[in-house]
């Protein structure tokens, strides 16, 4: 089956949002502002007080006689009780889980291919894309426990294309992965100067699209790379393209994890340090909270905000949304956060600070980074499992 090609469209405003203080605000206003249509999906929805708020307001919209559609995973939003969902149904709120498996001595398995997107379109004319779920822990309040994350905000004609994702997304769990944005530019109007392309991935038609315009932009970096990702343990190729740019005099910047909220995403990644940091790349730690971002500025005019994390898990088998963004403002804007991040809060990983590494790991090193990396392929020779999306409730 051909893979869908990249549709780039112009003319749109773009909104940084840094950590649930910043996203909540702008997300909920739209919500409760909306008179037609809410399309969400997320990974996490917790039943604290983030997601009491969403919970509110979801209900209130859906009691106005606006559609809600609600999709969350089942791995990531295992549970709700029934007031929650009972309070939802009885208000209109469609409410969607993606693939909801039973626990294994509480214990969930089903870790792959999970719904991982975060997206939000209202009235489908105002879309949200990010890593931001909706929990507490993306609230400063949480402390040390706090995750550090970004989402945009957007308008324009982009919009039509996550909208029309969305609502394909809805008819069952394998529609979107046959999805393509239209050729046609979409009716909407513009609302700035940015130009802006929306991209899954999937295991049908996007099996490597966030990947491959990663590396495209990479390869075309003249001067500055900045990957700021909460896990990060790309695949050869991607690894490849990193290292040649820093061969070359690019300056490579990686803002990885310090204190990681999942036990092997440190261990990981480090494993590969030496080898970016003897290629002249830039390995900084950030040590303030976890980090949760899945962004990016190459140069002074390309910029990705969205849900992908760099590791086998994203780019090979969850279900992921990205925007791309070509526009000098936003792009200055994000690095700048990344700068003063790294200015605050970051220990950089020097060589002389780097462990020597032993024969024995010399030898490891490189079977553990292939037996990682090919995970996902072998994991495709498991017994397959059909994902369902499944509508809790009976909505009026």
């Amino acid at each position: 089956m051909p893979r869908a090609e990249p549709v780039w469209r112009d003319g749109h405003r773009v909104l940084l949002l840094e950590n649930g203080e910043a996203f909540y605000a702008r997300a909920f206003a739209a919500i409760e502002q909306a008179r037609r249509e809410v399309l969400l999906e997320t990974f996490i929805l917790f039943e604290d007080a983030v997601g009491l708020a969403l919970h509110e307001r979801l209900v209130a919209a859906a009691r106005r006689g606006v559609r809600v559609e609600v999709t969350v995973d089942g791995y990531g939003s295992p549970r709700f009780s029934d007031a929650f969902l009972r309070t939802l149904a009885e208000s209109g709120v469609h409410f969607h889980v993606y693939d909801p498996r039973p626990t294994l001595f509480g214990i969930r398995l089903h870790i792959f291919r999970r719904m991982h997107r975060k997206l939000l379109v209202v009235d489908g004319a105002r879309a949200f894309v990010g890593g931001i779920n909706y929990s507490i822990e993306h609230l400063t309040v949480s402390g040390r426990e706090a995750l550090q994350d970004y989402a945009v905000e957007l308008e324009g004609p982009v919009v039509a294309d996550i909208h029309d994702f969305a609502r394909t997304a809805l008819q069952s769990p394998h529609a979107g992965e046959r999805w393509r944005a239209p050729v046609a530019a979409p009716l909407l109007p513009r609302a700035g100067d940015a130009r802006v392309r929306f991209e899954v991935r999937d295991n049908g038609l996007h099996r490597d699209s966030i990947e491959r315009e990663y590396r495209h932009a990479i390869r075309g970096a003249r001067e500055r790379i900045v990957l700021a990702n909460a896990y990060f343990f790309p695949g050869y190729r991607f690894l490849r393209e990193l290292l040649r740019a820093a061969r070359r005099g690019v300056r490579v910047t990686l803002i990885l994890q310090g204190l990681p909220d999942e036990p092997i995403a440190q261990p990981a990644a480090r494993t590969l340090y030496h080898t970016l940091v003897e290629a002249g790349v830039e390995v900084y730690e950030y040590g303030q909270r976890p980090l949760h971002a899945k962004v990016a500025v190459i140069d002074d005019d390309w910029a990705t905000v969205g849900s992908s994390n760099l590791d086998p898990l994203s780019l090979s088998l969850n279900l992921e949304a990205n925007v791309f963004i070509r526009d000098r403002a936003f792009a200055r804007e994000l690095s700048a956060r990344l700068e003063a991040l790294m200015r605050g809060h970051c220990t950089r990983m020097e060589r002389d600070r780097l462990p020597i590494p032993t024969p024995l790991q010399r030898l490891l090193r490189p079977l553990v980074y292939h037996a990682i990396r090919r995970f996902p392929k072998w994991a495709g020779w498991l017994p397959a499992h059909t994902p369902r999306l499944v509508r809790l409730g009976a909505p009026r």
